[in-house]
């Protein structure tokens, strides 16, 4: 076993670090080893364990000392909700069945199609510009045309969306009855270290890969989801998952094989781009399993996006201060006031689309959910072509149809699975 690390380790330096050190140079926006997106991510993790290391330490010591038992003090209610919570759970809440839905079964056929108009208006508009916005920001140099400077850091846009979310999160709890808390608040923490790292693999691949690989890849993330569950759960899928997600491969693999071979920054492909998307798909896939175990707590949906949200500002601005890279983005947001106008509004439509996500759910269900977001991905792919002049290919359009007519007859089988009284796994979609 003690083998296993060493030889990860010389693969790593034998294989990894040269591609990605030959992928570095072929960018022109890097000055230098600190530029090299491994050795950020490096730097983030080891200031996130610096937060870690000693909660997990003190969690330890008050495990130890039976601190449930023995403890008195002002302290005492706040340790017993981080550290040990009520242990019970108290079953699953559903969120879709938690919002009082007479309301929409007594009204009118037309009140319906409003709200749905404007739960699928709020989703497209939040996130489309959500998805311009990050593209422009990672992409794109600010100030004068020659002389600009491009935005680097990718943690402190992350610190900004989760500070909003955090915010609009602590306020639906105060302001809307909300179940009362049983989880431990530490378990958020597993949930939110994984979010932050998906969150900043999201940000940085767009420095290596276009951005409709990147939605493509996103939409794709049901193979690699099948996949795990099979190796590490055992689980069993219907003959209908496989069909989908083998189209979703080919469609997939149609659209990177027809891509163009333009070496223009914002439109090739590079071996650190698929790396650190790869990094995006496992960290997010492990947040959705983490947040599905949670539920099993009785919460809201606001209750775990102020929790998970807690966590992630904590570490982010954690990290930030100690690399000092904090202040050298509000340095950066004071030099130009076009990037802070896109980092808040980047905050904004993050925070205002899961509120959007909670109600639409709440309202219509998880699977006229899913067609909206759905829709809206192939809107990205297009609005981004549009606006920032990528090129697919006839080739690349036919394998991006191919994607989406999987997703949606993935939609389809899982409503016809729910109307036949197959429970589907509740997870609350973490948006950056």
């Amino acid at each position: 076993m003690p083998l296993f690390p060493w030889s990860l380790l010389v693969v790593v330096l034998v294989f990894v670090l040269p591609a990605v050190h030959a992928d570095e140079e072929n960018s022109l926006t890097l000055v230098g080893w600190q530029d090299v997106w491994i050795f950020r991510l490096f730097l983030n993790v080891l200031g996130y364990a610096t937060i870690i290391v000693p909660g997990y330490l003190l969690f330890s010591y008050f495990k130890r000392v039976n601190y449930l038992e023995t403890g008195r003090g002002l302290c005492y209610p706040v340790i017993k909700t981080c550290v040990f919570g009520n242990e019970s759970k108290a079953g699953l809440l559903d969120d879709a069945s938690a919002t009082p839905r007479n309301e929409s079964e007594s009204s009118s056929t037309v009140r319906q199609a409003f709200k749905l108009i404007f739960c699928a208006a709020g989703l497209q508009v939040s996130y489309l510009t959500w998805g311009v916005l990050q593209e422009r920001v990672m992409t794109r140099s600010y100030g004068a045309e020659g002389s600009g400077e491009r935005f680097k850091d990718s943690q402190f846009l992350v610190f900004m969306n989760r500070i909003l979310a955090l915010t609009v999160g602590g306020l639906c709890c105060v302001v809307f009855k909300q179940p009362r808390h049983a989880a431990p608040m530490y378990k958020y923490s597993f949930a939110s270290l994984s979010n932050i790292l998906s969150s900043w693999c999201q940000y940085e691949a767009l420095k290596y890969i276009s951005f409709p690989t990147q939605v493509l890849a996103k939409a794709s993330k049901v193979i690699p989801v099948m996949l795990m569950g099979k190796i590490v759960s055992h689980k069993s899928y219907e003959y209908w998952e496989y069909f989908t997600a083998m189209l979703i491969s080919v469609g997939v693999s149609m659209f990177l094989l027809s891509s163009s071979t333009s070496k223009h920054l914002s439109t090739v492909t590079t071996f650190s781009g698929v790396i650190i998307l790869a990094g995006y798909i496992v960290f997010d896939s492990f947040t959705s399993n983490w947040q599905d175990n949670l539920f099993k707590y009785k919460m809201s949906s606001v209750q775990m996006m102020f929790g998970v949200n807690l966590f992630s500002c904590l570490f982010t601005v954690g990290s930030l201060l100690e690399q000092g890279a904090f202040f050298d983005s509000l340095a950066f947001m004071t030099r130009h006031s076009e990037f802070a106008f896109h980092a808040v509004l980047l905050s904004i439509c993050s925070a205002c689309g899961q509120l959007f996500i909670f109600y639409t759910i709440g309202q219509f269900g998880a699977a006229v959910f899913t067609i909206i977001m759905t829709l809206r991905q192939a809107f990205a792919i297009l609005l981004s072509c549009f606006i920032y002049g990528h090129a697919i290919t006839l080739v690349g359009a036919f394998g991006v149809a191919v994607v989406f007519v999987a997703l949606f007859l993935r939609v389809y089988a899982r409503s016809r699975m729910k109307k036949a009284g197959k429970r589907l796994p509740q997870t609350l979609v973490q948006k950056v």
